[in-house]
Order: structure tokens, then sequence, then C-alpha cells
């Protein structure tokens, strides 16, 4: 539906003026995701971390006209045919057009809070109920303050039931939420410990979520938390609200009466209006069997007949929460969601895809989008304009729809078959070469089958990067860093063994100012991948100096002899590149760590040769702390820095164009935040290390290094397993071999129950030496089976403890990981 300008305008009380004649259908709040500049509106929205103002130009090049923004740009006046819709708060204005368009419908609208399972929930109910309703839901988990709003911009008068997810972190938030969405059904999942630190216990946070429902005509709920539920039903506010509800324990709506669970799958038996109901998820875990009677209870209550949810509920599958990455065929990079496809989560799987700077070339594999409820010519005409608005180059369509409407993709390489087998049959890999490859298909359609057979083949010990894990990180550093510090991100090392460019793509999408790499041929690399960003190299050798010039990296002189060998390539160069402009260099200055770097008796003449050499040019000056995160060393970091302040002042005395500096790791970031100065180095912090166990609440761990129970086997008393007989089995005992070893960085020091791994959530010694390739684990206690799951390290047993048994440091485990274990992305 679209609105005018003029009417958004009035609907967000904007200043006044003429506006001109434009329509709106498109919502922006990230610039980085502008797929059309035609009917968009940008909103400038300002966060604790970020400020939407600073790409309002950026948006303007690249054709965008309509924004609405809390401040009028500086020199407003060279946005010609720029429309600026000036407010108070953008986040208010984003909210307020958002509620007048739910305004507009009278269909029922669900809406599903708590702490845990909303996504799951909503995504179930979309399965369950496709056939009876057109469902708009929220993509993916969009149920923040401006997520919301997204969501429900997406509703039109084609849909009859809308389901939408609503999340909130502090007070004040959900009444926000609820002017949005209006809700006509609201669903309760339960009430957890999530962001419990911002409440000030846990009967204000669901006082809060129950805003939510303040204008319900029907609440489902379970009866079984006693707390939640009387809060419910002694609320004046819901006296005469229908509530729905279910129990194990008590009288309820949907009494539930049976619950069992096998292999697999669970059987559930419920009464209700006296009669005797019965359901199968193909799911046994206790979150999956609530969040399935969740759905039940509101399925009954919007009177769906209940052979219809008993023909549903065993075809309900695992919601993918995440996106994968992984290397592919003939150096492709597949990215997997083949679990579902819309056309909201194939947007949000689109610009997953843009982040990738990789391959030039984007070609997604997309299987007929099933149950829209819309025209489908309509439908594909705004997948084909999608796809060309987000550059994708090649586009491979599976099922009769795509096949029928294969014309309006006529404008791209294209290729459709009518089944998955088909284009199986007919595949070779050599079709795939030098690309990035979007798997977005529909579950019925089996794109496993695809994305098994584009992977690069690798062995069963995978290393997972959770890539939200790393954004959430670099985002609490970013909290903590001055206003104008900028971000050098540590990449060295293989991003410390979690990867090269699919680190950096993310970082350069999130916005880090700055790369670090060890040595040339690491940034190299990122330059061929695409990565634009600042590059400084650590440990720049002699031999790769042309290289460096030629890929735009900046080297650390740290040396007289590097500083000459430097100055000698780019003299070279100069010959054969007449118009080569002055290159950056990051001095590096010795304040105590003895390493690397000139001591305070060179800087005199330091500073005549570098005002003297006209092919370089100081980009920015540094040192390095010896013991930011060892507090008894404090005073000697504050001698380093105050050092480090003196020589560098010294320096920058003596040019005439502005330097920066940086001294700070990660450790130092939060320990001495008044040597921020002009940019931070962030290493380990990144990648979910904490200095403290203070800090460690505040950041994610983002590898889990996980592989697989290759053999069981018991091994009788008396007996010894592994070389030189150095595991004894002193009561009978059952084994497990994984195929992890220390060619795959596992450390011998793990050694004969030195270390341990996880099967089933429960610690499994490691029995005898580990072997080159493999090790053997002790689970005579542990209920398992050949292809059962063993992490080494990971969420919950984080690298820290593996660490200590190695008796070093995360740095050493991480950039242990070898490269042949396969490392795969992932992004919720």
């Amino acid at each position: 539906m679209n609105y005018t300008l003029s009417e958004i305008a009035t609907l967000i009380h904007a200043a006044p003026q003429n506006w001109p004649a434009r329509s709106i259908r498109h919502l922006l709040i990230d610039s980085r995701k502008l797929a059309s500049s035609d009917e968009a509106l940008f909103f400038a929205i300002r966060g604790e971390r970020h400020d939407g103002h600073q790409f309002i130009e950026d948006l303007y090049v690249r054709g965008l006209r309509n924004f609405v923004v809390e401040q009028m740009p500086q020199h407003a006046e060279q946005f010609a045919d720029a429309a600026f819709l000036l407010v108070a708060n953008t986040t208010a204005a984003l909210q307020q057009l958002a509620a007048h368009h739910r305004s507009r419908f009278t269909y029922p609208v669900v809406a599903v809070t708590g702490s845990n399972g909303k996504t799951i929930v909503k995504e179930w109910l979309w399965q369950i109920l496709r056939d009876q309703y057109n469902i708009v839901r929220s993509p993916k988990s969009f149920n923040s303050q401006v997520g919301v709003p997204l969501s429900v911009w997406q509703m039109s008068e084609e849909h009859s039931l809308a389901i939408f997810e609503a999340g909130i972190s502090r007070a004040g938030e959900m009444e926000r939420l609820e002017k949005i969405i209006q809700p006509t059904i609201g669903l309760l999942t339960n009430i957890g410990a999530a962001h419990d630190e911002n409440f000030s216990d846990r009967v204000q946070k669901t006082n809060e979520k129950l805003n939510l429902l303040t204008h319900c005509q029907t609440i489902i709920c379970c009866k079984d938390d006693l707390a939640v539920w009387g809060l419910l039903v002694n609320n004046e506010r819901f006296q005469s609200v229908h509530v729905f509800s279910w129990s194990r324990k008590t009288k309820a709506d949907l009494q539930i009466s049976r619950v069992e669970q096998q292999a697999g799958e669970t059987t559930i038996q419920g009464v209700y209006q006296n009669r005797f109901l019965k359901i199968r998820i193909p799911f046994s875990d206790a979150a999956s069997v609530e969040n399935a009677i969740h759905c039940w209870a509101l399925a009954l209550s919007l009177g769906v007949a209940d052979e219809v949810i008993e023909k549903q509920m065993p075809q309900l599958h695992a919601v993918a929460m995440r996106l994968e990455l992984k290397q592919g065929v003939n150096n492709c990079s597949v990215i997997n969601d083949s679990y579902n496809s819309d056309l909201g989560s194939l947007a949000v799987a689109l610009d997953f895809l843009n982040q990738q700077q990789q391959h030039a070339k984007r070609t997604l594999i997309l299987s007929d989008i099933l149950q829209s409820g819309r025209d489908e010519k309509q439908l594909y005409r705004e997948v084909a304009d999608l796809l060309q608005s987000k550059g994708i180059n090649r586009i491979i369509g599976i099922g009769d729809a795509l096949n029928r409407c294969r014309d309006f993709f006529a404008g791209m390489e294209h290729a459709f078959y009518a089944t998955t087998d088909d284009f199986l049959n007919q595949f070779h890999s050599s079709d795939f070469h030098n690309e990035t490859i979007l798997l977005k298909g529909a579950r019925l359609f089996g794109f496993e089958a695809i994305s098994k057979v584009l992977q690069q083949k690798a062995h069963e010990t995978v290393l997972e990067i959770d890539l939200g894990a790393m954004i959430h990180n670099l985002n609490y550093f970013r909290s903590r860093i001055n206003a104008g510090t900028r971000i050098m991100a540590m990449v060295k090392a293989f991003s410390y063994g979690s990867g090269s460019f699919e680190v950096a793509n993310v970082l350069q999408f999130h916005r880090v100012d700055y790369l670090a790499v060890a040595y040339a041929d690491e940034g190299i690399e990122l330059r061929r991948a695409g990565i634009s960003l600042p590059i400084m190299v650590m440990n720049p050798e002699e031999q790769s100096f042309e290289s460096m010039i030629r890929f735009g990296l900046e080297p650390e002189i740290y040396s007289f002899r590097v500083l000459q060998q430097f100055d000698e390539a780019l003299r070279r160069y100069k010959q054969q590149h007449p118009d080569l402009q002055p290159v950056a260099v990051h001095v590096k200055l010795d304040t105590g760590m003895r390493r690397l770097g000139f001591e305070e008796k060179e800087l005199n003449e330091l500073i005549v040769r570098l005002k003297n050499n006209k092919l370089i040019r100081v980009c920015a000056v540094f040192s390095h702390l010896a013991a930011t995160d060892e507090e008894e060393h404090d005073a000697y970091t504050r001698q380093q820095i105050k050092q480090f302040l003196s020589m560098s002042d010294l320096l920058r005395s003596h040019f005439d164009y502005r330097i920066m500096r940086h001294i700070l790791n990660s450790a130092g970031i939060v320990r001495f935040p008044d040597a921020q100065l002009d940019m931070v180095r962030l290493g380990i912090g990144l990648y979910g290390i904490g200095v403290s166990d203070e800090e460690q609440t505040h950041l994610r761990q983002v590898s889990t290094l996980k592989t697989t129970i290759s053999q069981l086997r018991t091994v009788p008393a008396g007996e010894t397993i592994g070389y030189s007989r150095r595991g004894v089995a002193h009561a009978n005992m059952r084994i497990a071999t994984v195929p992890i070893g220390y060619a795959d960085g596992l450390s011998r020091k793990l050694s004969r129950g030195q270390g341990k791994m996880w099967v089933n959530g429960k610690a499994a010694p490691i029995v005898g030496n580990v072997c080159m390739d493999m090790c053997m684990i002790d689970v005579t206690a542990i209920v398992c089976a050949e292809g059962d799951e063993v992490i080494v390290f990971g969420v919950d047993h984080p690298i820290q403890e593996i660490a200590r048994d190695m008796e070093t440091i995360p740095y050493e485990v991480l950039t242990n990981v070898s490269g042949r274990v396969k490392r795969v992305y992932w992004q919720e």
C-alpha cells in the first residue's frame, strides 16, 4: 500500500513544507540494505552506538531522495531535490507511521511475547495455519523497537491474519510496541531470566510483558507458572478479556493429560470442551513440547478443526534460526538458508549475501515460494525486481511456479528446473566457480541435497563461528570507547583461527575503521576478497613491500632497517608508477614491551628521516603495552602510556598534518579509558574473551569446536588404550573414538585425563594419548551413540577451560585450530 510523502509528513508531525508528489512503499533504517531508491524513505535512527544521520550523504549519492531526520544535514542546499522530513525523534516517527498503518486493517493480529520461544512459536503458528489464512508475520526475529514497525509495515489487504513478535529489554518499551501492533490476540510463552538485569525483579518484568496484552480480545497463557498466572488474572485490566488457558497440572481450557516422549517425537493428549484430543510432534525436547502446546491452544481458540491441527502438527519442522556460510567447490562460498522460503526471509538472506565481498558473482538457487497467498505473477515479478536491485547475477529456479514465471528473470543469467532431482541429475560442479551461492528453498524441496554437492568436502570436525556473537562483542566495546575514537580490528593469524575474509566481511559491513594483519599475504588475500578498509601490516617483510604498495596495505615501521628497505621499495615502484602518491605507514615506538619499535633516543633521527621522505606519510604512531590485563602491573602500564604520550607528542609536533595515536589492546579499552586516544586495537575481546569475570558477562563466545563419535567400543578391565599403552581401563570402560587430534590443533597436553570433551551435556575425559588425527574419550557413564555430537569447547564450555587444562592462554587454543578443520560461519 502506497502513501504519499505529504501523507507521511502529516502522520509523523514533520515540520511543514511543500512536499514533492512522491509515493512511498519501502521503509529503510539501515543504509547498507538499500535495494531500490525509488519509493523508499530512510529514517535516520539515533542509537547508543550509531547515528543514521551519518549516512545521508552516501544514500543520496546512491539515488535515495526521501529522509526522516532529527536535524538537517550540513550544507542541505547541496542535496538538490531531496526531501527532509524534520521530526523531534525519528524512532518515534517510525513507530507512529507503523501504528497508523496497522489501524487500517481489521483482521486478527496475534502478538507473541515472552522470554523464550517467540520466534519458534510464531513460525510454527505459520506452519499450522497457513492453509486456513493468508498470513503476514515478522521476518526472522524482528521484535525490537524498530523491528516491530518494519514488520507491521508489511500488512496489506490481501492478508487475513498477522503474527508478530514483541521483545523488550527494559521497562517502558512494551507500551510503545502495543500501540504499534494493536494485537487482538496475545500469546505469552514464558517468563525467564533474559534481561533480568534491566528490571527490579521478575514481577516488574512480567507486568511489562503484560502491557502488550492490554487491549487484546483473547490471551493464550499457561496456568502452570503460578506467579505469572496470578499477575494476569488478578489484574483489573484483563477482567473482561477472554483468557484461553492450558495446563498440565490443573483445570484449564486445554487440559494436558498425557505427554509421551519417544526417540525423536512426542505424543501429547489433552481435553478441550469435553473432547479427547491427541497430537504428535516430531520433537522430544521439553521446550518444543511447550511451544507446540502454545500453538495448539491458539489454533483451538481460532476454531481450527481438530483434524486439521492433528494433520499439521507432525509436519512441524525445526526453525532455522541461522544462516550458514561454508566453503564450496571450486573456490565458491555457499550460504545455506534452505529451510523456508518467503519474500521477507528472502530479503534478509539477500542482505547477508551482499555482505560477502569475496566474489564478484552472486548466484541464487531458489525454490517456489509456497502458500504465499499472493497472485503468482505479481509475487514473482516482485522477486525479480528484488534480485535485480540486490545485484544478483544468476538465478537457478526450482519448481513449477518459477518455471511459469521465468520470463520475469530474463534480464539475468538463469536456469530453471521442475524439481530438485532434475537439478541434481544435470549438476556439474564445473558450472560453479569463484562465486557466492545462496540456497533459499522451502523444506519440501529438499535443498539439503544441493548443499551437500556444493560444499567442499571436509572431515567431521568443524569450527563454528557465530558472526552474531562477534557483532555483539564489537558493539559492547563500541559502547565503552570515547566518542571519536576509532576501532582497529585485529584479524591477524587467520582472525585468531576464526577465518580470513569471512570475518573481515562482517567487520567491514559493521563499519570498523581499520583492520590489522600480521603479514602482507593476509592483507593481500583480504584485498582480493573485496575488503576495502585500511589494513595495517604488523610484520612487514622486504620481499613483500612491492605487493603491499600495489594492494594499498600500510606497513608497521619499527626500525631504521625496515624504514630504509621500504624507502628503497618505494623508489623502485615510483620509477614504474610515476603517479604514486605518499604511502601511509604506522610508526612503532617501544615504551617497554622490548619487542619491536623505536626507542626514545632514536626519535630525533627518525623525525628527520621521515620528514625528508616525500614518498611516506605517517598515518599513525603507536606502541604496545606489556601487561594491560594484569592489575599488579598497572603502575608499569601507566608509565608506558606516559612515555608514549611524551614520545608521540614530540614526533607529531614536527609534522603539519594530523597523525593518529593508538596504544590500547582489548584489555586496555575498559581498564585504561583515558588512553583510548585516536584509535584502539580490538583483538581477543572481539572473539569473546574478556579481561575479567565481570567483562566476560558482557561478551558472547564466538567459536565452537565440535566433532562426532566415529566408533564406540567396550574395553575390558586391565586392557590398555592408545599409543604407548598410556591409557588403562581400571574397570570395564566404554570409550568413543572421535576424529580430532593434534594435527587439528588438539594439544597432546590434554592426554591421559588432563583434558575432556562434552557428550550430550556430560564431561568425557580423554583416555590415553591424543593421536595425530583422533583421540579416545571415556563415555562409560554417558548415554550416546555413534554419530553423536562432541563439543571440545563452545558456549557452555568456554575456551578458557581448555586453555587452563593446557596450561596456556585462549589465544594459543584459538590459533592452533588447524586449517584442515572446516570453518562454518553462521548468523541469526
